[in-house]
């Protein structure tokens, strides 16, 4: 018999499993990325309190058999979530891009404490946000996760040489085979470089400067994150559309 085990976590994704069930994917506290079958979810008095949605969020009960692909999901207690999101499209696009983006570099089962508390709090910021705020909030969130899966960006100094980014540098480029900003000696070597301007590579060597930077910065700051994410994946991701207009 499974034992079942308690943690706490946010949807990332549904999808139908049969007329009754899903098959959902969490981001749990203790447990990480979880795929698991909610049985009869969509029915109207299921034990889930109807269908599962993407960003509820709640205590969660589950067994995983060591035999199964899937956890079976027993109990989620739903709590005051993340479902506001919906009133806003850049906030909503904003939470799935970071969704897919965190099933995509994390494994199933594999624990990502801060990670998790990193989204919480991305989400709940998210909620409050305009627009502006949103974009640089996803930017931030979306260093936390390079940096928590262990492929932080170089970006306080040249990834090639190591020298210390100046903004007298007369180009400044990033590439993503170097995982970072490249200075001008070194640029000539990085075929898949991008060229950016004084004032993205600067909010990016210092990221305190993300939350007042302009549109136009943080456009394209977010525009070299999803280059170097489709470098990382081999694939442009899904929502990166919803930014690339």
């Amino acid at each position: 018999m499974a034992m079942l085990k308690k943690d706490k976590a946010v949807c990332l994704r549904t999808a139908d499993y049969s007329e009754t069930s899903q098959v959902v994917t969490l981001f749990t506290s203790q447990s990480g990325k979880l795929s698991a079958i909610a049985k009869g979810a969509k029915r109207p008095k299921s034990a889930f309190g109807g269908p599962i949605e993407p960003f509820s969020f709640g205590d969660i009960v589950y067994s995983a058999p060591r035999s199964a692909k899937l956890a079976t999901l027993t109990e989620f207690e739903q709590k005051r979530g993340f479902l506001n999101l919906r009133k806003n499209l850049t906030a909503l696009n904003c939470a799935y891009f970071s969704a897919e983006l965190l099933e995509a570099f994390t494994e199933e089962l594999d624990r990502h404490t801060e990670l998790f508390d990193a989204f919480l709090q991305f989400l709940t910021d998210l909620q409050a946000a305009d627009n502006r705020d949103g974009l640089g909030l996803l930017i931030l969130f979306q260093l936390t996760l390079l940096a928590e899966v262990g492929t932080k960006p170089i970006l306080a100094e040249c990834a090639n040489c190591r020298n210390r980014f100046s903004d007298k540098w007369r180009e400044i480029h990033f590439a993503s085979s170097a995982n970072g900003l490249i200075c001008p000696d070194c640029e000539q070597a990085f075929t898949d470089k991008i060229r950016l301007t004084k004032n993205a590579a600067g909010a990016l060597a210092d990221i305190k400067r993300i939350s007042s930077a302009g549109d136009k910065t943080l456009n394209e700051i977010e525009k070299t994150l999803i280059h170097h994410f489709t470098e990382l994946m081999h694939r442009r991701p899904k929502m990166a559309k919803s930014f690339l207009k």
